[in-house]
């Protein structure tokens, strides 16, 4: 018996009474849908199964999320961004200058698409940008506000990364 026969056999026997010996017209919902038009019924009775077999198949439950670590090190870098970077470049982009956003085909024309190179760029800074790194200099290039730790740089350049390459979705801080 294929996977999909298989799901569809288990998936009715969730939504439908009889066992899977009788044929079709014989199964009764065992929560029924209330539907005026008979060719929309016969849709909903061959479609559910396959329909059902299909989503499951593709649930998370299969494709699992990030380690926990991975989840821990997301959030402490959406919160430095939100700390540090989130007044010059909110959602990823650039209020300062347009050309040089967060987004990926930004990054990679200005040579800053690896994580290595978004350190180096938040640690010194790089033309309008100010340097965030606790040893950073010229001083007139680095921040005026607080530094921040090569760790917490290293998360950022990480977070930054990741949100470019997921398009720039919203992370909650909570």
């Amino acid at each position: 018996m294929s996977f999909l026969s298989s799901a569809s056999a288990r998936t009715c026997n969730v939504f439908c009474c009889s066992s899977d010996k009788g044929n079709a017209k014989e199964r009764e919902w065992k929560y029924p849908i209330p539907v005026k038009h008979k060719d929309l019924e016969f849709l909903i009775k061959k479609l559910a199964p396959p329909l059902t077999a299909a989503l499951l198949a593709v649930s998370p439950i299969i494709y699992p999320p990030e380690s926990l670590a991975q989840t821990l090190d997301i959030q402490r870098g959406a919160t430095l961004f939100n700390r540090a970077c989130i007044g010059c470049h909110d959602t990823g982009g650039n209020i300062i200058q347009p050309g040089a956003t967060l987004f990926t085909t930004d990054l990679q024309r200005n040579g800053v698409d690896t994580e290595e190179e978004i350190f180096r760029v938040t640690y010194y800074g790089k033309g309008r940008m100010p340097g965030f790194g606790e040893k950073c200099t010229p001083r007139g290039q680095c921040t005026f506000g607080p530094r921040l730790q090569d760790e917490e740089i290293k998360l950022l350049a990480e977070f930054v990364k990741f949100q470019a390459d997921k398009g720039w979705p919203i992370v909650s801080t909570d």
